[in-house]
C-alpha cells in the first residue's frame, strides 16, 4: 500500500492478518500541574506517562516517587512547571498506612516474603509510649527496597540481587502521628498510622519500627499519602476519570504552573527590568532579604521564574524561557 506520494505505510502483520497502521500521538506544549490521585500497583513513572499520553504533553514530570504499593497524592508536572518540580521534594506529607502486627515481611509491606511471626501483646498505655517514641526528631535506617543509592547502584537492585549493603540512619522529622488500633483481619491486630512527616521519611520504616517497639514486629498492608506542601488528596483526579474526560476538560485540570511556588514572595518587575531578569542579569531594588520569591513581569502578568534576594539584590534562579512564558499567555487567552 502507497499514499500518494509512493512512500509506503508501516503495516504489522500477525497470523497472516493486516492490522491497521498505529495512529502517532501528536504531542503540543503544555504547562501546569496534575494533581494525580495515583492507583495501587501503579508506579509513579508509569502514572506520568499515560498522564502524559492522555494529556499528548510534550514535557512532564513529577516531584517525587510514590511506592507502587502506595495511593494518594503525585502532583504531575508538565512543561515549564518542570522546572520547579524539585521545589516540592523538599514539602512536608502526610500518609494513612494500615501496619498488620506479629508479621515481618522482607520488605515491610505486604509484597515481601514474611520471616518473623510473634505474639501481640501490649497496652494502650505501652502504645500512647510508643506513639510519643516516634514523634519529633528521629532516626531511620533507610529500607533495602528502596530508590536511594549506594556507590551510584539503587538499594532495591542489590536487595533484589540477595545482598545486604550498610546503610547510615539518617535525621528525618514526624511532625503528627497518631497511632489507633482497628478491627483485627485474617486473625492479626492492626493499627492505623496517621502521620505528618518532613522529607525522606519511609512509612514502611516507620510502620515496621513501631511494630518492633511494641515487641512484635509489622508490615504495612495498606499506604496512602493524602497531603503533600499544598496539595490534598481531595484536589486529585484518578487516571479513570482522567481518561473518560474530553481533551478541553482534561486540560481544565491542570493548575498552574505557579501552584508549585506557593509560600513564595511575589515580586514584580517593570518591562526593562523583566527583560534584564530573564537573561540572568540581577536587579537591584528596595526588596528585604528573602530566600525564596516568585518573580512576575508587570505588564503582561506573567511568571518569569524564582529567585533570592540578598543586600536588596534579586538573584535570578530558575527561569522560563520566552518561548515558555509566550505560550503559557497564548494558553490562558
Amino acid at each position: 500500500m502507497t499514499t500518494g506520494d509512493s512512500q509506503p505505510l508501516a503495516v504489522a502483520e500477525c497470523g497472516g492478518k493486516t492490522r491497521a497502521p498505529r495512529t502517532r500521538v501528536q504531542r503540543r506544549p503544555m504547562h501546569g500541574v496534575l494533581l494525580l490521585d495515583k492507583p495501587y500497583g501503579l508506579s509513579s513513572n508509569d502514572a506520568l506517562q499515560k498522564a502524559k499520553w492522555l494529556l499528548r504533553a510534550e514535557k512532564a514530570g513529577h516531584t517525587g516517587t510514590l511506592d507502587p504499593l502506595a495511593t494518594g497524592v503525585l502532583p504531575l508536572c508538565f512543561g515549564a512547571a518542570t522546572k520547579f518540580s524539585q521545589l516540592h521534594l523538599d514539602a512536608d506529607k502526610s500518609y494513612e498506612a494500615i501496619a498488620v502486627l506479629g508479621v515481618q515481611t522482607t520488605t515491610a509491606d505486604a509484597e515481601g516474603e514474611v520471616i518473623s511471626v510473634k505474639p501481640v501483646d501490649f497496652t494502650q498505655e505501652q502504645l500512647q509510649a510508643v506513639q510519643s517514641q516516634f514523634s519529633g526528631p528521629i532516626s531511620q535506617v533507610p529500607p533495602m527496597h528502596s530508590a536511594l543509592k549506594k556507590d551510584g547502584k539503587a538499594l532495591y537492585d542489590y536487595a533484589r540481587a540477595g545482598i545486604e549493603v550498610e546503610r547510615d540512619a539518617r535525621p528525618v522529622t514526624i511532625h503528627a502521628l497518631a497511632l489507633q488500633e482497628i478491627a483485627p483481619e485474617n486473625g492479626h491486630r492492626r493499627l492505623k498510622i496517621t502521620v505528618t512527616c518532613s522529607k525522606g521519611t519511609y512509612i514502611r520504616t516507620l510502620g515496621e519500627d513501631i511494630g518492633l517497639a511494641l515487641g512484635c514486629g509489622a508490615h504495612l498492608s495498606a499506604l496512602r499519602r493524602t497531603v503533600t506542601g499544598p496539595f490534598d488528596a481531595k484536589q486529585c483526579i484518578s487516571l479513570h476519570d482522567l481518561e473518560a474526560m474530553s481533551e478541553p476538560e482534561r486540560q481544565a485540570r491542570l493548575l498552574p504552573v505557579d501552584a508549585l511556588l506557593t509560600g513564595h514572595v511575589v515580586v514584580t518587575l517593570t518591562p526593562e527590568d523583566a527583560g534584564r531578569f530573564l537573561s540572568g542579569v540581577r536587579r537591584r531594588g528596595s526588596w528585604p532579604d528573602c530566600a525564596r520569591t516568585a518573580v512576575y513581569g508587570q505588564s503582561p502578568r506573567a511568571l518569569l521564574g524564582t529567585a533570592h534576594v540578598s543586600a536588596g539584590e534579586l538573584i535570578p534562579g530558575r527561569l522560563l524561557s520566552p518561548i515558555e512564558i509566550q505560550s503559557i499567555l497564548e494558553s490562558e487567552v
